[in-house]
């Protein structure tokens, strides 16, 4: 197994487990085939295990194995802070504790506030009183390193990082989103901040290895590779990544994954592979409907319409499928305290003359927002805007 460098100079392994997707039966999970993925994990070197509070029943599955496995003590827990849950100051605590209780643990290794999208959403928690909290807990060692995980737009995210001194975050990052969230320009500048950076969804969920077009799945089998190596190592090959998280549920997954890890370290990637990897993307993007590079010319929006995200998402739900386009879209334009839907457009035209691409912007922002916005989507952000989430 590869290690770098996370927070204070410990040595995490480059692959580490992302507990969201580990099998579910029924209501629950399957917790003997998880122990065993979670074992063979721990036994091939990976020590960074990653669960959530959103993650129904995941935490309590999660410190259950690591107890009864007494392996607490041999690996680095992650786990996050619903923020958009929490009213009160009181809340803050009871949901941390609770969370101590459920992964039967005193202390988080790597603690997160979850999708923090924009320094708004951070204000709202400091007049909560969270950093005098997160000062107590890393005091008392209940906490050992705080971060935060994103999910907004590409412009938001210098202000997020530098709205406190956290000691890592956590990203939405590969090789079809590397100008689009954060970035490859959040991954550099977060870096130059000397923030340990864990990747997240490194495979779109799958979307780039057993989802590809029929196109780009030719262009892999010649390859060689498996869609997960060409996208693993894609990310292993960049020294500014740490932590590389992949939601394994199979055992045949966790070991592909511990070979691909061990063997690719920072500059793995040649000329020829970094050419494929334009060939794989262009075979992705062929049914795009938008020609929008991600540039950010056409920002800011007067109305704070998240122009490249929204047609990322809009690409997105014609070449990888509409759900898990509209469940993005509903993270990165929605759940945010300024909400950035393409529904807000006013037509005045301002983007279209800054688009070095000449796209006739506004039409494609209503197009967008037909396919995208579905009632789920205006329900959510309707108690967003009431404010019942902040």
């Amino acid at each position: 197994m590869q290690y770098r460098t996370g927070c204070g100079g410990e040595a995490l392994s480059a692959l580490g487990f992302g507990c969201m997707r580990l099998t579910r039966r029924g209501t629950g999970y399957d917790r003997k085939k998880a122990e065993r993925e979670i074992m063979l994990a721990v036994k091939g070197g990976v020590n960074y295990f990653d669960t959530a509070w959103a993650y129904a029943g995941n935490e309590a599955l999660l410190g259950q194995i690591l107890e009864e496995n007494q392996i607490r003590n041999r690996i680095y827990l992650a786990t996050k802070l619903p923020h958009y849950l929490i009213r009160t100051s009181a809340g803050i605590e009871s949901t941390f504790q609770g969370e101590l209780k459920r992964l039967r643990t005193d202390y988080i290794d790597y603690y997160l506030i979850h999708m923090l999208n924009d320094e708004l959403a951070w204000e709202k928690l400091k007049k909560k009183g969270i950093e005098d909290w997160i000062a107590e807990k890393k005091a008392s060692g209940q906490i050992h390193h705080i971060g935060f995980s994103y999910h907004g737009s590409s412009a938001e995210f210098r202000n997020v990082v530098d709205a406190y001194d956290w000691d890592f975050c956590q990203i939405q990052y590969n090789y079809m989103d590397e100008n689009s969230q954060a970035g490859r320009a959040g991954l550099a500048y977060a870096h130059e901040k000397g923030l340990p950076v864990i990747i997240m969804e490194p495979l779109r969920g799958g979307r780039l290895t057993g989802m590809l077009p029929a196109e780009a799945k030719r262009c892999v089998e010649k390859s060689g590779r498996s869609a997960a190596e060409w996208g693993l190592r894609w990310l292993y090959d960049q020294s500014e990544v740490t932590v590389v998280l992949s939601g394994m549920n199979s055992v045949d997954m966790v070991a592909e994954n511990i070979r691909i890890a061990s063997g690719s370290a920072p500059g793995c990637m040649t000329e020829k592979d970094r050419a494929f990897i334009k060939i794989l993307k262009r075979a992705i993007a062929r049914n795009v409907k938008v020609g929008c590079t991600g540039c950010g010319y056409c920002m800011p929006c007067p109305k704070h319409i998240d122009i490249p995200g929204t047609f990322r998402c809009y690409n997105e739900a014609f070449s990888e499928g509409k759900g898990r386009a509209r469940r993005e879209y509903l993270q990165t334009t929605a759940m945010r305290s300024v909400t950035s839907s393409a529904s807000q457009c006013v037509k005045c035209g301002k983007c279209e003359k800054s688009c070095p691409q000449h796209l006739p912007v506004r039409r494609y922002l209503s197009d967008a927002s037909k396919v995208l916005e579905t009632p789920f989507y205006r329900a959510a952000k309707a108690v967003v805007h009431l404010g019942r989430f902040y």
